[in-house]
């Protein structure tokens, strides 16, 4: 009977010892996939922190350069209004140079009038008109169905 109580205590003592290295087993690897994790998101975050730094130096070159267009088109223009007014003169369309310097500024102010009208029409897409109107017939569908 000794015998059967030593067979019968060592594979529940293997059974232990097996149990135990497994936990430490799946522990140890629990802990890995932490760590690997941690590192990860890590260098998600150092990514998504180099990739602001480089869009927001992209940024500012855009922005220069646009500024940089925004003056050799003004200066492009208004060369191109003094050779239509040089060619009025030449041509002797219009002789007097106060009606062509004031057909120059009603020049201007037309294509800045137009330029407004482009800007308003624009701006009302600006408010997301679609996505108001959605979230306002969400809204108000619970209320109607509560109603009912």
């Amino acid at each position: 009977m000794d015998s059967n109580a030593i067979k019968n205590e060592v594979p529940e003592q293997a059974a232990a010892d097996g149990h135990s290295k497994n936990e430490s087993s799946v522990t140890d690897d629990v802990q890995s996939l932490w760590d690997e994790l941690r590192e990860l998101s890590h260098a998600h975050f150092r990514l998504a922190a180099l990739e602001a730094q480089q869009a927001g130096n992209s940024l500012v070159v855009i922005i220069v350069a646009g500024i940089m267009i925004v003056v050799l088109l003004s200066v492009a223009w208004l060369g191109f209004l003094a050779a239509v007014i040089l060619a009025l003169d030449r041509y002797e369309i219009l002789t007097d140079h106060i009606l062509l310097i004031l057909l120059t500024v009603v020049l201007n102010l037309l294509l800045a009038l137009v330029l407004w009208g482009v800007i308003r029409s624009k701006g009302y897409y600006l408010r997301f008109p679609a996505t108001f109107r959605t979230l306002r017939s969400m809204s108000s569908a619970p209320r109607n169905s509560e109603e009912s």
